[in-house]
């Protein structure tokens, strides 16, 4: 689960593990990420209590894209790791900046070497809560990327602020597999 650390990332990776699944989120530091509190607000978190909590969830480092904003130690190989296997591939990659093509881009070209049938699944919210045009094309063509190179996906919208609807639409997908 790319951008996995925030609240519906979170909140699918442990009703995937309580199911039997391994889940791997894939984020910029994954020490900062598993602290028992949080250290920056500019790197997700889960917290070691989280952790603990879903023994089948683990973090993994990624450069999200950027080479630039890695800040991770182990970051190398996480195409291998994460997508060798995998079921499916959750992109919860938040923001409307160009770290968001380039994660998305990375994640496509990456699945395609290394695990082409696996399920791509993208999460945006609708057009509505989308204030500027510039975020709508953002969203757009990352949808448009996996939509066009991916043999298996599906690219949900919700709105922005309904984290049950958007685990459950997700939780769809997966168990359809």
């Amino acid at each position: 689960i790319p951008g996995g650390t925030g609240t519906i990332g979170q909140k699918v990776a442990s009703t995937l593990g309580s199911q039997g699944h391994s889940v791997q989120i894939l984020c910029r530091n994954a020490f900062l990420a598993s602290a028992p509190a949080r250290v920056s607000s500019d790197f997700g978190w889960v917290g070691k209590s989280y952790l603990n909590s879903n023994p089948r969830v683990s973090l993994r480092d990624w450069d999200g894209g950027d080479l630039l904003d890695i800040v991770g130690q182990d970051w190398l190989g996480w195409q291998d790791d994460a997508l060798t296997g995998a079921d499916a591939v959750i992109n919860l990659c938040g923001g409307y900046t160009e770290q968001r093509v380039m994660a998305c881009e990375r994640i496509v070209r990456e699945s395609l070497r290394v695990n082409p049938t696996a399920m791509q699944i993208t999460l945006s919210p609708v057009d509505e809560d989308l204030s500027m045009k510039l975020k709508k094309d953002r969203v757009a063509l990352c949808e448009k990327m996996v939509k066009d190179n991916c043999m298996n996906s599906a690219c949900l919208r919700v709105e922005i602020n309904d984290i049950d609807g958007a685990c459950q639409k997700i939780m769809d997908v997966i168990d359809g597999l």
